[in-house]
């Protein structure tokens, strides 16, 4: 069976597999197609795991009983309620977040916690949002400073969309792995232009999540709208002739998705959002198939895409 690389998360020194596990879309799936999905990852070599506080973390506990040290395990701090989109980064919040996944995963340590929901640069003046600075004195980074220093955390880092929170935490010397969204896919390098060069400079490793644009690229059929809305820094929508140049090629679109992301030029791995075991057998596929360098010659021409970013060993 063909196997997937293993790649450098930056200065954290973690080599997981190049493509990930992510863990925000599984409640649907129901309990047992969640747990034959994960265990049927962990058997295709996706051994870095992201998990999402509040949802079915449970489940990953069970599926990793006797396993652990066989995987890279991330959590995210942030609310634990189900579905609450609210970010609470005091220093108090962060710990019970962190320790809530300990306890769900059955873990004594984390490799990585993200600081998550922090996805604009100013905090709005909104006592409903129940927000504060995660970078502020005593708040959420300190707090994971100090459960680093206790050994229930081995590594830091953020997620956001904004290059400029992503610089302002990298700028603090404590994050080492930024987890991207929607920045970076074959419809918009927007990551290549600010968070890539600073994360070579700084040696800070990245993750790139939802290579599929959320739905965008999976060969279900789109709405420019909706493209729009995801992707703003887009000039033109170009995922539905996408859609259609692949269908007259015989090209599966996922298949070029996750390997654009994979042949990306920064120190990481990709993190699709799987919520099934047909999905995580997709994206294994996805990720191994042989397209050939013709194939990726004549897409870039139809769709203006920088020939220096493509992949060179499909």
């Amino acid at each position: 069976m063909t196997t997937l690389s293993r790649r450098r998360l930056g200065r954290s020194e973690l080599r997981p597999n190049a493509v990930g596990l992510g863990g925000a879309w599984w409640g649907p799936a129901g309990d047992a197609e969640t747990l034959a999905a994960i265990d049927r990852a962990l058997e295709l070599g996706m051994d870095f795991l992201d998990t999402y506080p509040g949802q079915n973390e449970e489940l990953w506990g069970q599926v990793l009983a006797g396993r652990r040290e066989q995987v890279f395990l991330q959590a995210k701090t942030s609310s634990h309620v189900r579905n609450e989109m609210r970010s609470n980064h005091t220093a108090a919040a962060t710990r019970r977040s962190v320790e809530n996944s300990l306890r769900a995963l059955r873990t004594d340590y984390l490799d990585s916690v993200l600081i998550h929901g922090y996805d604009q640069l100013h905090f709005p003046e909104d006592p409903e949002m129940d927000m504060v600075d995660p970078l502020a004195p005593g708040q959420a980074l300190d707090e994971l400073l100090k459960m680093k220093e206790e050994g229930s955390i081995r590594h830091i880092g953020i997620g956001a969309r904004a290059a400029a929170v992503h610089r302002r935490a990298i700028e603090t010397g404590h994050i080492e792995i930024v987890l991207t969204y929607l920045e970076y896919n074959l419809l918009t390098q927007a990551a290549e232009l600010e968070l890539f060069p600073l994360c070579r400079e700084q040696d800070v490793g990245v993750i790139l999540a939802s290579p599929l644009g959320m739905g965008l690229l999976t060969g279900r059929p789109v709405d420019a709208e909706d493209e729009r809305r995801k992707i703003p820094s887009i000039t033109e929508p170009t995922a539905g002739r996408m859609l259609a140049w692949c269908a007259e090629q015989n090209v599966d679109i996922r298949h070029l998705a996750i390997q654009y992301c994979l042949a990306a030029p920064v120190d990481g791995i990709v993190l699709p959002g799987q919520a099934s075991r047909e999905e995580v057998e997709g994206t294994w596929a996805a990720a191994t198939s042989e397209i050939s360098a013709e194939t990726w010659r004549q897409f870039a021409a139809a769709f203006d895409l920088p020939s220096d970013l493509l992949p060179t060993d499909s």
